[in-house]
């Protein structure tokens, strides 16, 4: 989480024995047993990437207590885990105590439940919330512990359990080498840098190549995930988000022509690997040293932030938004965080973006998004970026819940799946496309050169322009500016320039319906 609301929770271990390691094929057997480990005599396991269980402690046969590995290097962060549990008997039940969370409060109290997958079904579940619970215990210094029972009913299995859906270094790069081998002149992946552990910090380029010439003046829109490694909701939101962009989706081809998209997935990979949820391999919260990040410490901070302050200084380049994404532990629905601005006309242009992206996520929550400039997040991506790069650059922090989101239509709250986290990215997406209409970057006038042609869309493109609420053919009734005209514009561009920014949220749908009747 890179800016919370209430309170962080944090608290000393609930054991005198600190817990510095994963738990590797560790069979918990019952006291004075000795002897290999009979069936129903569990062996829990967290030596695998992102993996996170430092100790367990045999309770009774039906119960046993679950302590989550601090961050490396930072005992402070307890909240991620990650684990298996193989060597069961067929209709074994259990109760799993996780006794040493870090945090009071979560979303646990508001119907939040663990992930459960196994060897035969792997598609990941929520254990219902009717067998979790979320209490102070005075067995555990009445620290906050989380309970759930469970029944085994496959011997054979091996089952996983994680606090959300695990979104691994090694997934990312698999992703980027399909997308890679796919040849797209429009995609671009570039080495940024190497972490402290020798991995790979990428950046990806998305846009028309005619856009990479140097010579051409460009807006950039730089979007950046993962600083903290277990909000792994933040990569599922990447990914929609990259999806979309490089899709034969009408709207995506419109922004690939007037836009320069550069996106580093994966700011932490050092502690996505080790498993961590919020720091380094060397206990950094990477969150609050974008100030002064050192070349030796937060090697892929200060990458990131010279390559941003590059771009600023450029005269061919405009950064027109920084945007970092990130999971919350306590909150529902997505929503932004944003800086304020002594100038009222500054703070107005600021809070357009939200308003929009709230037009066209139906989980999105503009009651949840706040503004502030608190001195405790000076060292965060949106404070630290925001005052450094040019007045007219828009820097937020994108958050999305761990566990749920409320809409109007619906009575009670939707758990997100990993489609629902991807929906959210796409939609980000399709917001720049009102915003630079909005901007007059892109012209809101209708053409048929564009409107997809019978039989054009990929499958893929159907099926997400179907999970989609948008009427058919979306995007398909604008045209390109031309290019002479688009590149012509200024950088200093004026706030009556969309005459919209000082427009409350409900005439900019209007301005927006009115467009799309074209």
């Amino acid at each position: 989480m890179a800016d919370k609301k209430g309170d962080s929770g944090s608290e000393s271990d609930s054991t005198d024995e600190p817990v510095v390691g994963n738990v590797n094929k560790f069979a918990v057997v019952p006291p004075g047993y000795s002897g290999r480990p009979k069936k129903g005599h569990l062996i829990f396991d967290a030596c695998f990437e992102c993996g996170n269980l430092g100790r367990v402690d045999y309770i009774t046969e039906y119960e046993y207590d679950l302590f989550i590995r601090p961050d490396t290097c930072n005992p402070r962060f307890r909240v991620w885990f990650n684990f298996t549990v193989e060597n069961v008997k067929q209709d074994q039940r259990v109760i799993f105590n996780i006794v040493n969370f870090s945090k009071t409060k979560s979303l646990y109290r508001d119907g939040m439940s663990p992930l459960v997958k196994s060897t035969s079904r792997q598609k990941w579940a929520r254990i219902p919330a009717k067998h979790v619970y979320y209490y102070r215990c005075p067995d555990h210094r009445k620290n906050y512990v989380m309970s759930f029972s469970f029944c085994f009913d496959r011997e054979d299995d091996v089952y996983q359990f994680a606090y959300c859906y695990p979104y691994s270094y090694t997934r990312l790069q698999n992703y980027l080498d399909n997308l890679e081998k796919k040849g797209m002149d429009f995609f671009h992946r570039e080495l940024l840098c190497l972490t402290v552990q020798q991995r790979r910090l990428d950046l990806i380029t998305i846009t028309h190549p005619d856009n990479l010439d140097p010579d051409e003046n460009n807006r950039i829109v730089f979007i950046t995930a993962r600083v903290h490694p277990g909000e792994t909701p933040a990569s599922y939101c990447c990914q929609g988000f990259i999806d979309f962009l490089i899709s034969n989706h009408p709207i995506a081809k419109i922004l690939r022509e007037h836009i320069v998209f550069k996106i580093v997935p994966m700011l932490n990979p050092d502690g996505v690997y080790l498993g961590n949820y919020r720091c380094s391999l060397m206990g950094f919260d990477l969150n609050r040293h974008w100030s002064e990040p050192s070349p030796w410490a937060h090697p892929t901070l200060y990458a990131t932030k010279n390559l941003l302050m590059e771009l600023d200084r450029s005269d061919k380049h405009t950064t027109d938004f920084y945007i970092d994404l990130h999971a919350h532990s306590t909150l529902m629905n997505g929503f932004m965080y944003g800086n304020t601005y002594e100038d009222v006309e500054r703070v107005e242009r600021h809070s357009v973006f939200p308003r929009l992206l709230c037009t066209n996520a139906e989980d999105f929550s503009l009651a949840n998004t706040n503004y502030n400039r608190d001195a405790v997040k000076a060292g965060t991506g949106r404070r630290t970026l925001g005052s450094c790069l040019d007045e007219n650059s828009h820097c937020y922090t994108l958050e999305v819940s761990f566990f749920s989101y409320q809409t109007n239509s619906a009575s009670q709250a939707l758990p997100y799946t990993e489609e629902g986290y991807m929906k959210l990215g796409r939609n980000l997406a399709r917001t720049f496309l009102d915003y630079y209409k909005l901007m007059n970057v892109i012209s809101a006038k209708p053409s048929s050169s564009i409107v997809p042609k019978p039989g054009r869309f990929s499958l893929r493109d159907r099926q997400a322009e179907r999970s989609n609420t948008d009427p058919p053919n979306e995007g398909g009734g604008y045209r390109f500016e031309d290019r002479s005209i688009r590149r012509s514009y200024q950088r200093d561009f004026s706030i009556n320039s969309s005459n919209a920014f000082s427009e409350s949220s409900s005439s900019i749908r209007l301005q927006m319906r009115e467009n799309r009747r074209y």
